[in-house]
């Protein structure tokens, strides 16, 4: 058996100050209707062979007949020109306008007078007290479900700005902590600087001093070998006077 959808239309027509609501059972081929005011009742049993003959009428697939169909009887649509006037022996013919590529149709059908209008009243009547059960109850389990999701909200948030406060706190004390690490690492590196500095200093002195002990170590030994020279010159002109005053001394002659 091919599954029904189910709506329930309050239409609101101008020329009427009353509303009328129509019930529309939809199957795929075919679909019914019936309209109460609350005192009578008209029913529309549009048959398979008849929804398909509009259809091919407007040039369209029965699916999409009958859901284009569905759309204008299962919600009022603003746009359209809804009509429920007096047609021949008693009948009702029920209208709605639309458009279609830029052009204003109507599509129409005609309604029977119920054989019990009571019956029909009540069943339309059934429907809608069991759609607003469904939807209150919808409502109650929307209202819970929201309720729990605000309460979960509430909780995560507040979870949020916990975690916020204590990474700020974390972040404070470990800045805190890094920053006085770094301090100390900075200051030991400034002593080791200044401690290097100092060394290449001592070794600078030591280095200049020694060069300079080197320096007058040379003089020392360059005025020494001058002075040698010099005793030297001495010895050998002594030398050459003694030498000389000898070779000029007279000789004695010997004794006979």
């Amino acid at each position: 058996m091919d599954s029904a959808r189910h709506t329930c239309l309050k239409l609101q027509i101008p020329q009427n100050p009353h509303p009328f609501f129509i019930k529309g059972t939809w199957f795929p081929s075919h679909f019914n209707l019936s309209i109460t005011d609350g005192l009578d009742a008209w029913t529309c049993n549009a048959s398979e062979e008849e929804v398909k003959e509009r259809a091919s009428n407007w040039d369209q697939p029965t699916s999409e007949y009958i859901d284009l169909s569905e759309r204008y009887l299962g919600f009022q649509q603003p746009d359209s020109i809804y009509g429920f006037a007096d047609a021949a022996g008693g009948n009702k013919r029920l209208s709605w306008t639309f458009k279609k590529e830029g052009t204003k149709l109507e599509w129409r059908w005609k309604f029977k007078p119920a054989e019990d209008s009571k019956k029909i009243t009540a069943g339309i009547l059934d429907f809608l007290m069991d759609a607003n059960i469904r939807l209150s109850e919808e409502v109650v389990m929307k209202t819970k479900s929201n309720e729990k999701l605000k309460t979960e909200a509430e909780k995560c948030l507040a979870q949020s700005e916990k975690f916020q406060n204590e990474k700020a706190e974390f972040e404070t004390t470990i800045y805190s902590k890094f920053l006085g690490v770094l301090n100390s690492k900075k200051a030991k590196l400034r002593e080791m600087r200044e401690k290097m500095s100092n060394q290449e200093n001592n070794v600078k002195s030591d280095e200049e001093e020694e060069e300079e002990e080197h320096e007058g170590e040379s003089s020392d030994r360059t005025e020494t070998f001058e002075g040698d020279s010099e005793d030297d010159d001495v010895e050998e002109d002594t030398a050459t006077n003694v030498t000389s005053t000898s070779e000029n001394k007279p000789r004695g002659r010997k004794r006979k």
